[in-house]
């Protein structure tokens, strides 16, 4: 008796479909909430990387407007680089500009003076693309790192985080070079 019972109890069990749908659920959600923070997390990321390029893009372009530029002029640029970053301004960005000369015989770019977060020392060589390799001109070299770190950090650690970099090149657009301190165009 206690046997049939048994078993009429799971076989109604088996034909209910009523708690199928609760199942299904519970196994569906978590997938879904990962696959909508990770969403998200990848969407934030590809905002931030494209404000890091703006941002190289701006420092070069604010810089090459100028005949000669000065350290309250970097102040304003990166502020305005900030302003870009915004509300994405959590970490630290670090920016870069330089001006390079490419030599007329050997068509090394070399720094001729920078200003940031990381400068390079002057005379330093600098590898440029073949296209800007024109001998006797100048480049404003806009370099730009920022370390993202994601709101939620479900998916990445938050501890971690990655580095964006960009970088950019432009040419003076008011003069033969843009002046900072004592340098000289000619060489």
């Amino acid at each position: 008796m206690i046997k049939r019972f048994a078993l009429g109890k799971i076989r109604r069990f088996v034909r209910d479909g009523r708690a199928s749908v609760a199942v299904e659920f519970a196994g569906i959600v978590p997938l879904m909430f990962v696959m909508f923070f990770g969403t998200v997390e990848f969407s934030s990321a590809v905002a931030v990387n494209r404000k890091v390029t703006l941002v190289a893009r701006n420092m070069s372009d604010l810089t090459s407007q100028s005949t000669t530029v000065t350290d309250n002029d970097f102040v304003n640029f990166t502020a305005t680089s900030k302003a870009i970053m915004t509300p994405y301004s959590g970490t630290p960005l670090n920016t870069t500009v330089s001006e390079l000369y490419v030599d007329p015989t050997t068509l090394n770019a070399k720094v001729k003076w920078s200003k940031g977060s990381a400068p390079l020392g002057v005379d330093t060589t600098v590898a440029i693309p073949t296209a800007l390799k024109i001998g006797g001109t100048y480049l404003i070299y806009a370099q730009v790192d920022y370390k993202y770190t994601p709101a939620v950090g479900y998916l990445m650690d938050k501890t971690i985080g990655v580095t964006l970099k960009d970088f950019t090149y432009t040419r003076p657009r008011q003069s033969l070079c843009v002046l900072y301190g004592s340098t000289v165009c000619p060489t």
